[in-house]
């Protein structure tokens, strides 16, 4: 019996995209953080006591509404800056948004074979089965690790937890909530149980809003003076030759201002010249830091003639130093999976970056004086794990961007969004500089300290301080909710094999013949 018997499937699945699409509203920009809650709560009474097929289906319908407002501005970069025609266009992102729902249905097919219809599956197992699918999300296919439902509370008490159980556990958190509202209509548990469930859930709200003063690094008494050049430069004109000295001249008037400050960041690929190609203007910014005593940062391709790549790297000169690479690429972006048959086939890709390959290993920060920073290059700065790596070694966090394949959409918005995560899971102020925005400063708690426009030319300043120690999170990571989660379900199964055991301790019919 399921709690939706008596919609009709086909109309449940009708229906999934609708529940599906609220996703994206409880995040950024639209930041209804409840739409979040139901929506999960829905994919759960849908789900509960199906069968693998039905839960497949079902999780797909729901993941196509969702990816497919969601990651909807995926469609700005192929038609807009791919040089491909509507049609095409329509084609290859429903093709993207098709291929993420199936990755988002695939842990719920498993769910729905061997867990949902067994005893405590709607309080236990299925809070448990949408943490593995985030997890699953963010390594399938090297990880599209958006539209977390953890990532619409970073103004509620749940933000108390991340910096203990990152994105993941405040997911989980949301899900067994979810569960909650469902459990109180199926009425699977004694009415103590259910007191107890819904006690569970008030606790884990209250003591998050007790953890969120709790001060888990300590930040340095010295403020460091930040200033970030947004230089708004046209994608179609990014690499264009002929604009590469109005590039200049942009940045460096954008800059001037700012040479008295301690640091001077230039966002993603700012300069667009090859590393070895650019050496004479690096020189000439070293010089400009080093006679103000500031450190200069800037986004650049490095290439790499002896392995004959290019990697999409940060450097600091100046009273900085160190170079380090992305390691996680974007696909269609900055790499073409598939290359040997999707090359040239259309415009989309051959994109001038879509020729970046993996830096070496992460080794060690960029040093900016006594501080260590831990750099995130665009897309790796929505991996969690990734960056609190990074930061348990460094003072201070900084990602470049450019988002302007994006347009006007609402995927700058959501990236931002993530990286203020970041911040709150590592403890550690967070610098984001792009080209087109949104760029600004975060600080440990999450907060938007200073924040720039959207398609501006524009300079943004504020300060940050160096913090030391580390949150629990940075000494974890996500393990522990992941494996929680795998433990949760884990129990489904034996608990309820155990309780069929109890009730027939003779031997088990045989299996119907077929």
């Amino acid at each position: 019996m399921t709690l939706t018997r008596h919609v009709p499937f086909w109309l449940r699945v009708l229906l999934a995209p609708v529940a599906g699409a609220l996703i994206p509203f409880s995040l950024a920009p639209y930041n209804w953080w409840g739409l979040g809650l139901l929506s999960v709560a829905y994919l759960g009474a849908v789900t509960y006591r199906e069968t693998g097929r039905r839960c497949f289906a079902l999780a797909t319908a729901f993941g196509l509404g969702m990816y497919g407002f969601g990651a909807s501005w995926v469609y700005i970069s192929i038609s807009q800056f791919g040089s491909t025609s509507v049609p095409l266009s329509l084609l290859l992102t429903s093709l993207f948004v098709t291929g993420l729902a199936l990755a988002f249905a695939t842990p719920f097919a498993a769910y729905g074979r061997w867990f949902s219809a067994r005893r405590w599956s709607l309080l236990i197992g299925f809070p448990a089965a949408w943490v593995i699918n985030e997890w699953f999300r963010s390594w399938i296919f090297t990880g599209f690790p958006w539209l977390y439902v953890g990532y619409a509370h970073l103004e509620t008490p749940l933000a108390g937890w991340a910096p203990i159980l990152g994105v993941f556990g405040v997911s989980y958190v949301v899900a067994y909530c979810a569960a909650v509202l469902l459990e109180l209509q199926a009425k699977t548990l004694s009415t103590k149980g259910q007191i107890a469930a819904v006690a569970v859930a008030v606790l884990l709200w209250l003591s998050g809003a007790f953890l969120r003063p709790v001060e888990w690094t300590q930040l340095d008494e010295k403020p460091i003076s930040v200033g970030m050049a947004q230089g708004n430069i046209p994608q179609e004109r990014k690499w264009d030759p002929l604009y590469l000295d109005e590039t200049f001249r942009i940045f460096h008037g954008i800059s001037a201002p700012l040479w008295d400050l301690d640091w001077v960041i230039w966002p993603e690929a700012a300069i667009p010249l090859l590393y070895h190609d650019a050496l004479a203007d690096l020189e000439s910014l070293a010089e400009q830091a080093n006679k103000t005593d500031t450190v200069f940062i800037t986004g650049i391709l490095y290439d790499d003639h002896d392995r004959q790549e290019y990697y999409n790297s940060m450097v600091a000169v100046g009273k900085g130093s160190g170079i380090t690479f992305k390691t996680r690429l974007v696909p269609f972006g900055e790499y073409v999976p598939f290359e040997r048959w999707l090359r040239g086939l259309i415009e989309f890709f051959n994109l001038p970056t879509s020729i970046i390959h993996p830096g070496p290993p992460y080794s060690q920060g960029l040093k900016a004086k006594d501080v260590t920073i831990a750099p995130s290059i665009c897309y790796e700065v929505v991996y969690p794990d990734l960056v609190a790596e990074r930061a348990a070694t460094a003072n201070v966090l900084l990602t470049v961007s450019n988002d302007a394949w994006f347009g006007q959409s609402i995927g700058p918005l959501q990236h931002f969004e993530m990286a203020q995560m970041r911040a709150l899971e590592t403890g550690r102020y967070l610098v984001r500089a792009t080209n087109n925005g949104v760029s600004g400063i975060i600080n440990p708690k999450g907060e938007v300290v200073v924040k720039g426009g959207r398609s501006t030319r524009e300079a943004i300043v504020g300060q940050v301080f160096a913090a030391s120690g580390a949150t629990p999170f940075i000494i974890w990571g996500s393990l522990p909710v992941v494996i929680l989660a795998a433990a949760m379900l884990i129990f489904v199964l034996a608990y309820d094999r155990m309780c069929v055991r109890s009730r027939h301790p003779v031997e088990r019919e045989p299996a119907p013949s077929v």
